[in-house]
């Protein structure tokens, strides 16, 4: 049998061209919108990707989100401040757990309208100027809540976004990236113990990779010459339009 089609039976049944293209596109405008504004990839790509393909989501986002961030980082390292992460960090542990057990027992349509549910709660802490102490309880509070909806969702920046919202930009970006690494490796963990990492995911990866590191690329270009605030607030207006979306079809097939 030919290497091609060796390669092509490892792909979800429903890829073509059209799904492929999308899913490009998808990660590449997630990935140009976490490099600007230091979140974001999962939050817009999630609800999209999995209307798209459900196959998309958690695995291969969990690897595109950990891609972006290590990019971010090797940007941003002069500015890294990794003090009191490790507690967060800590908390990504029973999050990680919870949300791999949803994902274990929960039908396709649960885990459509979970996800959705997920992205509006991350654009609603966006829209909240909450303001919380930084200290090792709040940093495992965060740290757990990022676990469960990062797990499901690959959405796991809202709720340590909102903790860290005071620091400066360079900071806020160097700390939000460091967590993301280290908790996509947590998270992967769980989900590869849980028997939810295919080799059909890891080849998904392989294939949006390209995209994470154009939106990179790109957002190098442009840092500096967007309004950052109208970019964050098109950004909640897209993930909110994506998860109705998301929730009207996972309703229509409970």
């Amino acid at each position: 049998m030919p290497p091609e089609f060796a390669i092509s039976s490892l792909l979800p049944e429903t890829i073509n061209g059209l799904t492929l293209g999308l899913a490009l596109l998808i990660i590449f405008t997630g990935a140009l919108i976490q490099s600007l504004i230091g979140f974001g990839l999962a939050v817009v790509a999630s609800p999209l990707l999995y209307l798209v393909e459900p196959d998309l989501v958690p695995v291969p986002v969990i690897l595109m989100g950990f891609s972006i961030a290590l990019l971010t980082l090797l940007r941003e390292r002069s500015a890294l401040e990794f003090g009191g992460l490790q507690y967060a960090l800590l908390g990504r542990i029973p999050g990680g757990i919870l949300g791999a057990t949803l994902l274990l027992y929960a039908p396709k349509p649960v885990l459509g309208l979970a996800i959705a549910a997920i992205v509006f709660v991350a654009v609603a802490l966006s829209l909240c100027r909450i303001s919380a102490p930084v200290n090792r309880l709040t940093l495992f509070i965060a740290g757990t809540v990022s676990g469960v909806f990062g797990t499901i969702a690959a959405i796991g920046g809202p709720p340590m976004a909102i903790l860290l919202a005071g620091k400066d930009p360079n900071k806020f970006r160097a700390a939000l990236s460091a967590f993301f690494i280290f908790s996509s490796m947590i998270a992967l963990g769980i989900l590869a113990v849980s028997g939810l990492v295919t080799s059909r995911h890891l080849l998904w990866a392989v294939l949006l990779l390209p995209a994470v590191v154009a939106g990179y690329l790109a957002a190098g270009l442009l840092l500096g010459r967007v309004d950052k605030q109208k970019t964050r607030v098109a950004t909640l207006v897209l993930c909110s339009l994506s998860a109705l979306l998301l929730t009207l079809r996972s309703l229509a097939t409970l």
